[in-house]
Protein backbone atom coordinates (compact mmCIF):
# COMPACT_ATOMS: atom_id res chain seq x y z
CA UNK A 1 0.00 0.00 0.00
CA UNK A 2 1.68 3.39 -1.19
CA UNK A 3 0.64 7.12 -0.77
CA UNK A 4 2.03 9.73 -2.83
CA UNK A 5 4.45 11.82 -0.83
CA UNK A 6 2.73 15.57 0.00
CA UNK A 7 4.36 18.80 -0.57
CA UNK A 8 6.15 20.45 2.86
CA UNK A 9 3.81 23.28 4.74
CA UNK A 10 5.64 26.06 6.13
CA UNK A 11 3.40 26.92 9.19
CA UNK A 12 4.65 29.73 10.58
CA UNK A 13 8.33 31.59 10.31
CA UNK A 14 10.07 34.84 11.49
CA UNK A 15 13.57 35.78 10.54
CA UNK A 16 15.67 33.60 13.18
CA UNK A 17 13.42 30.06 12.46
CA UNK A 18 10.50 27.98 10.49
CA UNK A 19 8.41 25.77 11.87
CA UNK A 20 7.56 23.33 8.96
CA UNK A 21 5.13 20.52 8.71
CA UNK A 22 6.98 17.18 7.13
CA UNK A 23 5.17 15.13 4.62
CA UNK A 24 4.97 11.43 5.82
CA UNK A 25 7.90 9.25 3.02
CA UNK A 26 9.77 12.42 2.77
CA UNK A 27 13.51 11.95 4.99
CA UNK A 28 13.87 14.99 7.11
CA UNK A 29 18.11 15.00 5.55
CA UNK A 30 19.40 13.88 2.89
CA UNK A 31 19.81 9.68 3.23
CA UNK A 32 20.74 6.74 0.66
CA UNK A 33 17.94 6.63 -0.54
CA UNK A 34 18.24 9.22 -3.01
CA UNK A 35 15.12 11.12 -2.16
CA UNK A 36 14.49 15.14 -2.05
CA UNK A 37 14.59 14.96 1.68
CA UNK A 38 12.91 18.25 3.90
CA UNK A 39 15.83 19.64 4.45
CA UNK A 40 17.43 19.94 0.57
CA UNK A 41 13.61 21.51 -0.25
CA UNK A 42 13.82 23.61 2.32
CA UNK A 43 17.76 25.04 1.23
CA UNK A 44 16.00 25.90 -2.04
CA UNK A 45 14.24 28.84 -0.21
CA UNK A 46 16.52 29.16 2.90
CA UNK A 47 20.27 28.76 1.70
CA UNK A 48 21.60 28.76 5.60
CA UNK A 49 18.65 26.56 7.30
CA UNK A 50 19.97 24.12 9.59
CA UNK A 51 18.75 20.99 10.47
CA UNK A 52 18.26 21.18 14.67
CA UNK A 53 15.87 18.17 15.26
CA UNK A 54 14.65 14.72 12.68
CA UNK A 55 11.78 12.64 12.31
CA UNK A 56 11.92 9.68 11.05
CA UNK A 57 11.06 9.57 7.25
CA UNK A 58 7.84 8.02 7.75
CA UNK A 59 6.36 10.20 10.26
CA UNK A 60 5.40 13.43 9.55
CA UNK A 61 4.33 16.30 11.23
CA UNK A 62 5.85 19.55 12.97
CA UNK A 63 9.66 20.09 12.83
CA UNK A 64 11.72 23.15 13.77
CA UNK A 65 14.67 24.65 11.56
CA UNK A 66 16.83 27.54 12.35
CA UNK A 67 17.81 29.82 10.09
CA UNK A 68 21.44 31.45 10.95
CA UNK A 69 23.88 28.87 12.17
CA UNK A 70 24.09 30.78 15.19
CA UNK A 71 20.36 30.06 15.87
CA UNK A 72 20.91 26.38 15.01
CA UNK A 73 23.43 25.95 17.85
CA UNK A 74 21.32 27.51 20.11
CA UNK A 75 18.22 25.43 18.92
CA UNK A 76 19.97 22.41 19.34
CA UNK A 77 21.18 22.99 22.90
CA UNK A 78 17.59 23.86 23.69
CA UNK A 79 15.85 20.92 22.27
CA UNK A 80 18.32 18.23 23.81
CA UNK A 81 16.64 19.45 26.97
CA UNK A 82 12.96 18.54 27.07
CA UNK A 83 12.05 20.63 30.02
CA UNK A 84 12.47 23.71 28.03
CA UNK A 85 10.19 22.40 25.17
CA UNK A 86 7.36 20.26 24.65
CA UNK A 87 6.47 17.90 21.70
CA UNK A 88 2.91 15.99 21.38
CA UNK A 89 2.57 13.23 18.90
CA UNK A 90 -0.60 11.64 17.53
CA UNK A 91 -0.36 7.78 16.98
CA UNK A 92 -3.06 5.11 16.24
CA UNK A 93 -1.90 1.95 17.74
CA UNK A 94 -2.92 -1.42 16.11
CA UNK A 95 -4.96 -2.85 19.21
CA UNK A 96 -5.74 -0.68 22.71
CA UNK A 97 -3.38 -0.36 25.37
CA UNK A 98 -4.46 -1.64 28.57
CA UNK A 99 -5.17 1.83 30.41
CA UNK A 100 -7.23 4.78 28.27
CA UNK A 101 -4.23 6.83 30.27
CA UNK A 102 -0.46 6.42 31.33
CA UNK A 103 3.08 6.77 32.10
CA UNK A 104 5.30 4.41 29.62
CA UNK A 105 8.65 4.64 31.46
CA UNK A 106 11.60 1.57 29.81
CA UNK A 107 15.10 1.70 28.98
CA UNK A 108 16.04 1.31 25.67
CA UNK A 109 19.16 -0.17 23.60
CA UNK A 110 19.10 0.98 19.79
CA UNK A 111 20.93 -1.16 17.86
CA UNK A 112 22.68 0.97 15.43
CA UNK A 113 23.29 -1.83 12.88
CA UNK A 114 19.58 -2.75 12.67
CA UNK A 115 18.35 0.71 13.22
CA UNK A 116 16.22 -1.11 15.68
CA UNK A 117 15.35 0.07 19.56
CA UNK A 118 15.02 -2.50 22.19
CA UNK A 119 13.54 -2.43 25.86
CA UNK A 120 16.08 -3.83 28.40
CA UNK A 121 15.90 -4.60 31.71
CA UNK A 122 18.62 -3.77 34.76
CA UNK A 123 20.39 -7.22 36.01
CA UNK A 124 19.66 -8.42 39.39
CA UNK A 125 22.55 -5.96 40.28
CA UNK A 126 21.26 -2.85 38.74
CA UNK A 127 23.51 -2.40 35.95
CA UNK A 128 22.31 -1.76 32.25
CA UNK A 129 23.88 -2.78 28.70
CA UNK A 130 26.10 -0.48 27.80
CA UNK A 131 24.56 2.43 26.15
CA UNK A 132 20.68 1.63 27.51
CA UNK A 133 19.12 5.12 28.22
CA UNK A 134 15.93 5.86 30.26
CA UNK A 135 13.12 6.61 28.24
CA UNK A 136 9.98 7.95 29.32
CA UNK A 137 6.30 9.31 28.01
CA UNK A 138 2.91 9.88 28.87
CA UNK A 139 -0.55 9.12 26.88
CA UNK A 140 -4.01 9.47 26.93
CA UNK A 141 -6.50 7.62 24.05
CA UNK A 142 -8.80 10.00 22.21
CA UNK A 143 -10.80 7.48 20.06
CA UNK A 144 -11.10 3.85 19.91
CA UNK A 145 -12.67 1.80 17.06
CA UNK A 146 -14.26 -1.62 17.46
CA UNK A 147 -11.45 -3.26 15.36
CA UNK A 148 -9.39 -2.57 17.85
CA UNK A 149 -7.25 0.62 15.94
CA UNK A 150 -6.92 3.29 18.67
CA UNK A 151 -6.16 7.05 18.66
CA UNK A 152 -3.62 7.76 21.00
CA UNK A 153 -2.18 11.05 22.16
CA UNK A 154 1.32 10.60 23.58
CA UNK A 155 3.84 13.83 25.57
CA UNK A 156 7.51 13.01 25.11
CA UNK A 157 9.45 13.75 28.16
CA UNK A 158 12.96 12.16 26.79
CA UNK A 159 13.61 11.81 22.82
CA UNK A 160 15.35 8.38 22.14
CA UNK A 161 15.34 6.44 18.74
CA UNK A 162 11.85 4.72 17.91
CA UNK A 163 10.97 5.80 21.40
CA UNK A 164 6.83 5.79 20.83
CA UNK A 165 7.06 2.89 18.54
CA UNK A 166 9.22 0.32 20.95
CA UNK A 167 7.25 1.30 24.19
CA UNK A 168 4.19 0.53 22.79
CA UNK A 169 4.98 -2.55 20.46
CA UNK A 170 6.86 -3.88 23.52
CA UNK A 171 3.00 -3.96 25.21
CA UNK A 172 1.15 -5.25 22.71
CA UNK A 173 -0.38 -2.39 20.40
CA UNK A 174 2.68 -1.31 18.00
CA UNK A 175 2.18 1.73 15.85
CA UNK A 176 -0.35 1.28 12.80
CA UNK A 177 1.94 0.42 10.00
CA UNK A 178 4.35 -0.17 11.50
CA UNK A 179 6.12 -3.93 10.57
CA UNK A 180 9.35 -3.45 11.83
CA UNK A 181 7.93 -3.84 15.64
CA UNK A 182 5.20 -6.03 14.84
CA UNK A 183 2.22 -4.59 13.79
CA UNK A 184 -0.19 -6.35 10.97
CA UNK A 185 -1.93 -3.14 9.77
CA UNK A 186 -1.68 -2.04 6.56
CA UNK A 187 -1.32 2.19 5.63
CA UNK A 188 0.67 4.01 3.65
CA UNK A 189 3.06 5.19 6.32
CA UNK A 190 3.21 4.15 9.87
CA UNK A 191 0.36 5.95 11.60
CA UNK A 192 2.56 8.37 13.83
CA UNK A 193 2.45 12.12 13.55
CA UNK A 194 4.15 15.10 15.44
CA UNK A 195 0.78 16.77 16.19
CA UNK A 196 2.53 20.21 18.18
CA UNK A 197 5.94 21.65 18.74
CA UNK A 198 6.42 24.32 21.94
CA UNK A 199 9.52 26.30 23.27
CA UNK A 200 11.12 28.87 23.96
CA UNK A 201 12.28 31.32 21.48
CA UNK A 202 15.71 31.47 21.58
CA UNK A 203 15.89 34.73 20.55
CA UNK A 204 12.78 36.76 21.34
CA UNK A 205 12.15 34.53 24.63
CA UNK A 206 8.47 34.41 23.61
CA UNK A 207 6.98 31.07 23.56
CA UNK A 208 6.69 29.61 20.32
CA UNK A 209 4.22 26.96 19.26
CA UNK A 210 3.22 25.37 16.42
CA UNK A 211 0.68 22.51 15.40
CA UNK A 212 -0.07 20.38 12.67
CA UNK A 213 -2.73 17.69 11.79
CA UNK A 214 -2.33 14.08 10.02
CA UNK A 215 -4.23 14.43 6.41
CA UNK A 216 -7.80 12.99 6.62
CA UNK A 217 -7.92 11.52 3.27
CA UNK A 218 -4.96 8.99 4.15
CA UNK A 219 -4.96 5.45 6.08
CA UNK A 220 -5.82 4.96 8.92
CA UNK A 221 -6.18 9.12 10.13
CA UNK A 222 -9.58 9.68 8.13
CA UNK A 223 -11.46 6.52 9.95
CA UNK A 224 -11.50 9.05 13.55
CA UNK A 225 -13.65 12.11 14.05
CA UNK A 226 -10.79 14.24 14.84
Amino acid sequence: MTAPIREPVILCEDKHLLLVSKPQGMPAQPDPSGQMSLLAYLTERYPNVGIVHRLDTPTGGVMVFAKTPAVTGKLSAMLGDHSTYEKVYLAVLSAPPAEAHGVLEDYLYHDKRQNKAFVVTPAADGTLRKGAKAAKLTYEVLEPLPDGLTLVRIKLHTGRTHQIRIQFASRGCPVAGDGKYGSRVKCPFIALWSHRLTFVHPVTGKTVSAESTPPADTEPWGRFGG
